[in-house]
């Protein structure tokens, strides 16, 4: 692919506090808005086997007040300055971000400041957050048809626990759980040397320094969480499994496969390969099936991307009376093709267009850049890879994605989940 196509790198400026807080700095005065983003490094994988779902507890609890702060006084704070809020869990962070209009910075970083420094961590709390986790559970896995599907296909392709469970996690565990448990979970890793924030937008890097250290230099660090352990047997855990969804109205399956680390050369061979495969109408898998032989409902198809091993996950709903393994059949020939032929000279270069376009919508919003620099910071040490990533991906070469695809997708090394109508197994 070409490697002809340059962005003008992004203003990055990054300090730490001496509490161990790391801060990056990403001045934009195109728009008078600002963005923060503050990313902890805990997610799913940092949980205790008999303590599942604390992670995703958390980003519950955050919004449950804190020393100066009112329960729910968050969202209105800044509902009511005009800006937008939200959080996330994964298996690799749980992240908190807030676009606000330029002149509201101060309160942005003096509410995500209060809660790491105070969050109001209460038997109160934790009741109706735990009770608000099993609403969730609810309402978008155990009573939504193929809710649960991505959960047990995970649990089929890793054979490590911190890999394999669910970030909801357990209901179980959660009613075991005390606010002791709650309070050293968040003492450990809701620490500033366990997290990274950015602000990207219109500030004033200088003026945005000193708010920084005012509202966070004097939150207490803390010893660093416990070493992880997330390395994985080549093997999936599992080869196939049939489950019967009793919500489900069709027959469906998913296809799993474990690959390597996320920005490894062979994991960015193999997102590109997902995008000619499964990403968009013109992917192969989208032509074939949905628009070809119109066998399916549904087709999906991601890239799970984390620090450790990976995934790429592929299935289909097919429409009634359409052959699941002529469907299947389809799939793995068309990753058998790729493997042989590689990629055309014309899906290199709508890749190419697809990553510049990506690249450069991404650097149009504050948040989005955020985010990303963040996940840089946190995950690889170093924010200044939101500037290289694109060549990155542009360096790539049809071969690498033919041997990538050959190595880790065309093989039966893989993990096949069967969903089956109540009684129809």
């Amino acid at each position: 692919m070409s490697e002809t196509f340059k962005l003008s790198p992004l203003d990055i400026r990054e300090f730490s506090l001496s509490n161990g807080l790391r801060i990056i700095l990403n001045p934009d005065n195109a728009i008078p808005v600002v963005s923060i983003a503050v990313y902890y490094n805990v997610g799913s994988r940092n949980e205790r086997a008999d303590r599942t779902g604390f992670a995703h507890l958390f980003e519950h609890m955050m919004f449950q007040g804190s020393e100066n702060v009112p329960k729910a006084g968050h969202f209105q704070y800044i509902m009511k300055a005009g800006g937008t809020m939200n959080g996330t869990t994964s298996s690799e962070r749980t992240n908190y971000y807030e676009t606000l209009p330029a002149d509201q910075l101060p309160l942005g970083l003096w509410l995500e400041s209060d809660r790491m420094r105070s969050l109001a961590v209460t038997q109160e709390n934790l009741d109706n957050q735990r009770e608000a986790v099993k609403e969730e559970k609810r309402l978008r896995y155990d009573n939504q048809p193929y809710g649960q599907i991505f959960d047990l296909i995970n649990e089929m392709i890793y054979k490590n626990f911190a890999n394999s469970h669910s970030t909801i996690g357990s209901m179980d565990h959660l009613d075991a759980a005390t606010v002791e448990d709650v309070q050293e979970f968040f003492r450990i890793y809701y620490a500033p040397n366990n997290a990274v924030l950015v602000l990207s937008g219109a500030f004033d890097p200088e003026t945005a320094r000193e708010l920084v250290e005012t509202y966070f230099g004097d939150i207490p660090s803390q010893p660093l969480p416990p070493d992880l352990d997330v390395t994985e047997p080549t093997e999936v855990a599992a080869n196939y499994r049939e489950w019967e969804d009793k919500l489900a109205p069709f027959p469906a399956f998913l296809i799993g496969w474990k690959i390597p680390p996320r920005r490894s050369a062979e994991f960015n061979a193999l997102y590109l390969a997902g995008k000619i495969l499964y990403d968009g109408d013109s992917s192969r898998l989208y032509q074939k099936l949905v628009k070809g032989d119109e066998s399916v409902i549904q087709l999906f198809g991601f890239t799970d991307e984390r620090r450790g091993p990976s995934s790429i996950f592929v299935g289909a709903i097919p429409k009634p009376e359409k052959d699941l393994s002529k469907i299947r059949e389809t799939i793995m020939q068309e990753i058998h093709d790729l493997a042989s032929h590689g990629p055309t000279a014309e899906e290199m270069e709508k890749i190419e267009n697809q990553l510049i376009n990506d690249s450069v919508r991404m650097r149009q919003s504050s948040m989005s850049r955020a985010q990303q620099i963040a996940e840089f910071a946190l995950y690889d040490g170093d924010p200044k890879l939101v500037n290289t990533e694109l060549e990155t991906l542009l360096s790539i070469k049809a071969e690498q994605i033919r041997h990538a695809v050959g190595t880790f997708l065309n093989t039966d090394n893989r993990a096949l989940l069967d969903v089956v109508p109540a009684g129809k197994g």
